[in-house]
């Protein structure tokens, strides 16, 4: 360590403490202090670490938390950064804020957004690489599927000895030769059908062949391009899996039960998207020395997280706050929702800040029409572009005259708590969640902070 790299975690470790002890918050700036004083940081405070790197469109927050809750079962202590701030200065300051306590073996777990994976992987040498998945996500960006997947392998090109865990249902994610170690996981459900042979439907992104441009083809598609696909074409498939989620027993927006291999597994939140989740993170655990037995425990025990299906009590409701960002992921949360069996409140927030991505047409894109309407006995619609979310619904087919429209988080509140309903569903995207949920901090509803 240099003089310079020990004045930036001097400077970055006591902005820190500053920020969580007196000013109670803060995820980014600590690390963007050390950067300023040394670029170079990352490359000292991870050194001795085995660093697992995540990344892809959906799902980087989940699959981080449920990899972390099962590698502490075998190795104790697992540094991450669990508020989600996955750019370069984030991850800095999960490095300043970790206190080391006793472990087996020193294992970082890191959640890295997909345009900063290259600029991650040049600071430290990281040993595996773990690939969700890829859609279309805030097109100003990264532009299209193709950009995005060309962003991430141009980081896993800077180290080649790493081991790749991958979605082998992303058709992308086998099209490119790397000299890594490369591992596979996906759906083989019982009800797969090698003779099947249909297309996705015609809205579906990322379904031609990234061999030849073919239209791609199915055997079996669980959500979105996921699933067994082929190019009658040119021949191009679904490579061989190592690991697999064989049955879906049951589904509810509370709870999943599903089979990998020959155990049953359940996790307390909801959403096909979030098996695909847990086999990620069990695919890792396996390749990291860890049993059967031992992730189901740690599945079992893992918590709902910050912003991602968030179970808050407030009066009498129950809301479960769930972040939604592009087509695909809100696709998967309405049809989560139409498991529900009660009766339930339906609040939309969008915004269109840089976080969020600034273009608001992708919520035109999800299939707000197959919402079964006739369990939700109120909408609420808020955010900056609460206008335009409530025209979404409007066309969707949901009465304007019934609808509620609130952008003020405070307002927001009181009207929740007048909400008809015990259960209440807030879809939001990030900034507008980080708003109300400093709003309910700031009422004492919730804890301040991730």
């Amino acid at each position: 360590m240099n003089l310079k790299s020990g004045i930036a975690k001097i400077a970055g470790k006591s902005s820190y403490w500053f920020l969580h002890n007196v000013l109670k918050g803060g995820t980014s700036f600590p690390g963007k202090l050390a950067m300023k004083i040394d670029p170079e940081v990352l490359n000292s405070l991870a050194k001795g670490y085995e660093t697992i790197i995540v990344t892809g469109t959906n799902g980087k927050t989940m699959t981080t938390a449920l990899i972390v809750e099962a590698l502490r079962k075998k190795y104790g202590d697992v540094l991450t950064n669990p508020s989600g701030s996955n750019m370069q200065q984030g991850i800095v300051t999960a490095f300043l804020a970790h206190k080391h306590k006793h472990s087996t073996r020193k294992i970082a777990v890191l959640e890295v957004d997909e345009a900063n994976v290259k600029m991650v992987t040049q600071l430290l040498h990281p040993k595996t690489f773990v690939l969700t998945n890829i859609f279309r996500d805030q097109m100003d960006r990264y532009g299209e599927i193709y950009t995005t997947y060309e962003k991430i392998v141009n980081g896993i090109k800077l180290a080649p000895d790493a081991k790749i865990i991958a979605n082998g249902d992303a058709s992308i994610f086998s099209s490119v030769e790397l000299p890594n170690e490369k591992v596979f996981y996906g759906f083989k459900l019982p009800n797969d059908k090698v003779e099947n042979d249909f297309k996705a439907p015609v809205n579906t992104d990322g379904v031609l062949c990234p061999k030849c441009d073919h239209i791609l083809h199915y055997h079996e598609r669980i959500y979105a391009n996921l699933g067994d696909f082929f190019c009658p074409n040119c021949g191009y498939h679904r490579p061989e899996l190592k690991y697999t989620v064989n049955e879906i027993i049951d589904q509810t927006p509370n709870g999943l039960k599903f089979k990998m291999g020959k155990k049953d597994y359940s996790i307390n939140i909801g959403g096909t998207y979030n098996i695909y989740n847990a086999l990620t993170a069990y695919s890792v655990a396996r390749e990291y020395g860890l049993s059967d037995e031992e992730v189901a425990q740690a599945f079992a025990e893992n918590k709902r997280i910050f912003g991602r299906q968030e179970m808050i009590k407030y009066a009498d409701k129950e809301i479960d706050l769930i972040l939604v960002k592009n087509p695909v992921g809100l696709d998967e949360v309405l049809h989560m929702l139409n498991t529900e069996k009660d009766d339930y409140s339906l609040v939309t927030l969008l915004n269109a800040n840089h976080a969020d991505g600034i273009d608001t047409s992708w919520i035109w894109d999800a299939d707000f029409e197959g919402l079964n309407r006739d369990k939700i006995k109120k909408t609420l619609v808020g955010g900056q572009r609460w206008h335009d979310m409530g025209f979404r619904l409007e066309i969707a087919g949901f009465e304007p005259g019934s609808m509620l429209t609130n952008p003020d988080d405070d307002s927001l509140i009181e009207e929740i708590k007048k909400l008809p309903t015990k259960k209440v569903y807030i879809l939001s995207t990030y900034t507008a969640m980080l708003a109300l949920r400093k709003a309910m901090a700031e009422k004492k509803i919730i804890k301040a902070g991730m």
